[in-house]
């Protein structure tokens, strides 16, 4: 059975005494679940506070963004060994807001992938269409594509440690929900992919996360869907109350 992983992505939020009392209330409250793994991703600045913060309980680290080269004269960016070193598990890649918001290309994303996998940490892939092309009826044709490009050349060894994250960019940030039932139509083709890509074992093992406006009140029956493996909680990630709860539901949903 699949665990259910569910993240918080605090994005650009939180000075460092926020972002330290927020991973102090949640480490000292998440429960331990061989079914539920829990992580947060904190800015860049407080990755070493709130690893502190978290140290002795079951919650990881996770880091929003990292570059593709080990090392070298890249102004303002940050290498995935730094991320180990700092005490990472895993990496948000291509969330939609770098794709459109700073521009980053697919191919810059595959690049990223195979950095964060070199380095030993877990890559959280995302996904994702715009709204126009929802409403164009070609989310699945944008999602293959970036699927496509973002596993292009990887062998089955290595597909098998990402972890998926689908995010509809018209959901983000806009207090506008995917209905669990196009969540779980996104869901179901992405594990499709995968088995045609590689095999059904790796694609029935592949954990596949929602992220878009999830919060407590919607979490349960997003989570009961049979291809949704978790949640990439943005907003509600910033209260501890509300993080806990989504893992609380993610906790029953996967028993």
């Amino acid at each position: 059975m699949r665990p259910a992983f569910v993240a918080g992505n605090w994005k650009m939020h939180t000075s460092m005494a926020e972002a330290t009392k927020l991973a102090r209330a949640i480490a000292a409250r998440a429960r331990g679940s061989s079914n539920v793994i829990a992580a947060v991703c904190p800015p860049f600045p407080y990755l070493a506070a709130v690893r502190s913060e978290l140290e002795g309980s079951t919650v990881l680290l996770g880091a929003q963004d990292v570059y593709c080269e080990k090392n070298g004269a890249f102004t303002g960016e940050v290498s995935a060994a730094m991320l180990v070193d700092v005490g990472c598990t895993y990496c948000i890649v291509g969330h939609n807001e770098r794709r459109h918001i700073i521009g980053e290309s697919d191919a810059l994303v595959r690049r990223k992938v195979r950095a964060v996998l070199a380095a030993g940490l877990t890559p959280i892939v995302c996904v994702g269409e715009l709204a126009s092309e929802r409403d164009g009826e070609e989310t699945v044709g944008v999602v293959t594509a970036q699927l496509s490009s973002a596993i292009a050349g990887l062998p089955a060894d290595d597909a098998a440690r990402l972890v998926f994250a689908y995010e509809p960019v018209w959901a983000i940030g806009t207090g506008r929900n995917a209905t669990p039932d196009q969540a779980e139509e996104v869901h179901a083709h992405i594990r499709k992919f995968l088995a045609d890509r590689y095999n059904a074992s790796l694609a029935d093992r592949a954990v596949i996360q929602y992220g878009g406006s999830v919060k407590a009140s919607n979490a349960e029956s997003l989570l009961r869907q049979p291809n949704v493996d978790g949640a990439l909680v943005g907003g509600a990630s910033l209260d501890a109350t509300e993080f806990l709860a989504i893992l609380e539901t993610a906790t029953r949903a996967a028993s």
